[in-house]
């Protein structure tokens, strides 16, 4: 297992959405276990494919407190999401030292293809759902921050920006 590096903010993988993955094989199980590796190093809840530079529909989330309980996604697509929704203050690696609150469902279905090769449809709630619903948006070339106003979106950016050149 291996941390990977990330891909840092505005490159074009970042904003383009991931392939589909056509089944599950050793290699996608390595690129999982580096993914979890990556995740936990940072720290943080979860991680999509393109976040580090693998342009397959790939996430991995662990919202659990003792950590290695890492659900496996390929392919997730969410089914039903609820009408009740909570708010998180969300970041990325890929845009380090800004976050922003983020408004989400607060729970959801999702339908994804798990590590034995089978579609599997779980229910995710609280932090679990915000971040599987957080790598969805990775894996469709989305960033958290795409999420907010024009005007939001371009000072959080700005701050990042700065705080890069300060760095």
């Amino acid at each position: 297992m291996t941390v990977r590096p990330f891909v840092p903010w505005p490159d074009a993988r970042l904003k383009t959405a991931a392939a589909p993955v056509e089944a599950i094989t050793d290699d996608i199980r390595a690129i999982w276990a580096d993914m979890v590796e990556t995740m936990d190093a940072m720290p943080g809840y979860g991680l999509a494919g393109p976040q580090i530079g693998v342009m397959r529909r790939l996430a991995v989330v662990d919202c659990s407190d003792t950590r290695g309980k890492a659900v496996k996604l390929a392919n997730p697509e969410v089914l039903h999401a609820s009408v009740q929704f909570r708010e998180h203050e969300e970041a990325s690696p890929n845009l380090p030292g800004v976050s922003a609150v983020i408004s989400r469902p607060r729970a959801v279905t999702v339908r994804f293809l798990n590590e034995a090769g089978e579609v599997e449809e779980r229910d995710f709630v609280g932090l679990w759902a915000t971040s599987v619903q957080h790598q969805i948006d990775h894996l469709n070339g989305r960033m958290y921050f795409d999420r907010l106003s024009p005007l939001k979106r371009k000072m959080l950016v700005t701050k990042a920006q700065k705080m890069g050149r300060r760095g």
